[in-house]
């Protein structure tokens, strides 16, 4: 049986984290796959899980998070909600995550050409998705345009800067509302960061700039 890295989850800290997904994503873009005995893996986190990170993305069918950061089974966390929205069952979520199962890094991830983002742009009422949209207009709100651009999803450009954007929200919304990662965080047990991916071209931005 191989060695399973995540064995060691105590002592992979947070820019450890960062640096295999982003190697992972480096993979996935040159088609360079570590070969992986799923079964192996299976049994190996049978028992017990040790992910390395919990990523909060959009449950956009073209963005697969262990794909694109070519991980296996028990790698890392995944929660999707549409828009990478927070809501407390996400809180909760990340918590456990965190404070329970140890996992040292959070990432937000949106992506390019999201239609949650799209539908909320649109202003796009549909039964219990009205409310969900919601949670978006705030980075709609920040996002500025020059006089007469469009700001709809016609407009790629803004759609694109508004899922952005929103990442940051999702951000101040998780140390807003969860006081146990705050303090995680604060104690340099866990870091929290955001990336953008683009759905093109299959690349992962971690360096955004808010």
């Amino acid at each position: 049986m191989r060695k399973n890295p995540l064995r060691e989850q105590e002592n992979i800290k947070a820019e450890r984290s960062i640096a295999l997904l982003k190697e992972g994503n480096r993979r996935f873009l040159e088609h360079k796959f570590i070969h992986r005995d799923f079964e192996e893996q299976r049994l190996e986190t049978s028992e017990m899980q040790y992910p390395f990170a919990v990523i909060l993305s959009c449950i956009d069918s073209r963005m697969p998070t262990e794909i694109i950061f070519d991980q296996g089974i028990g790698d890392i966390f995944n929660i999707r909600m549409p828009g990478n929205i927070i809501n407390k069952d996400v809180l909760g979520s990340l918590e456990l995550s965190c404070r329970i199962s140890g996992a040292p890094l959070i990432l937000i991830m949106g992506h390019s050409s999201c239609s949650a983002v799209k539908n909320a742009c649109d202003d796009v009422k549909l039964g219990n998705l009205t409310g969900l949209l919601t949670k978006i207009k705030p980075a709609i709100q920040a996002v500025h345009t020059a006089p007469g651009a469009l700001r709809s999803s016609q407009n790629a450009d803004f759609v694109n800067e508004v899922a952005k954007v929103n990442v940051k929200v999702a951000m101040d919304d998780i140390l807003k509302g969860s006081e146990i990662i705050r303090e995680m965080i604060n104690d340099n047990e866990i870091r929290m960061v955001g990336a953008m991916y683009d759905i093109e071209r299959g690349a992962v931005d971690f360096d955004l700039s808010f």
